[in-house]
């Protein structure tokens, strides 16, 4: 399945992709599951993040490698792939866009995942689209408002 979702913000491009750092990464980590980032390279090709996710009554480690990372003048983007991924989880490939948009700038989390079955493929997407809608005012509050 795939889900895309778009934040406008009012930096410019560059300025954006220096904050794309780890003190952003842990402003976006979402109340739950809590999460414990066991290793951050950052987000360049061959960099590496490990996650545990506390799911309280048992924990989860969320391994993904960034397998691309691009400048253009109007666009950077870079794309995590999962390595070790929770068990509800069975692909995971999420594109970071930062494209540029007159003097800001459009945040663009493209997200292509799968479950373990197409039923869960579908009861799963509104949590996922919920954790991720959870960025949009972090990305606002940090970057200006779009």
């Amino acid at each position: 399945m795939k889900l895309t979702i778009r934040t406008p913000v009012q930096a410019p491009l560059e300025a954006v992709w220096a904050g794309f750092d780890r003190q952003l990464f842990d402003q976006l980590s979402p109340p739950f599951p809590p999460v414990t980032v066991l290793r951050f390279d950052g987000c360049l090709t061959g960099d590496v993040v490990s996650l545990e996710l506390n799911f309280i009554l048992f924990k989860q480690v969320w391994n993904s490698d960034i397998i691309d990372q691009q400048t253009t003048d109007a666009e950077i983007f870079f794309i995590d792939q999962g390595t070790k991924l929770p068990f509800f989880l069975k692909a995971w490939h999420h594109k970071h866009r930062l494209i540029e948009q007159g003097t800001g700038t459009v945040i663009a989390d493209e997200i292509t995942f799968q479950t373990p079955n197409r039923l869960f493929d579908y009861l799963f997407y509104p949590l996922l689209w919920a954790q991720f809608m959870y960025r949009k005012p972090i990305y606002r509050r940090v970057f200006g408002r779009g």
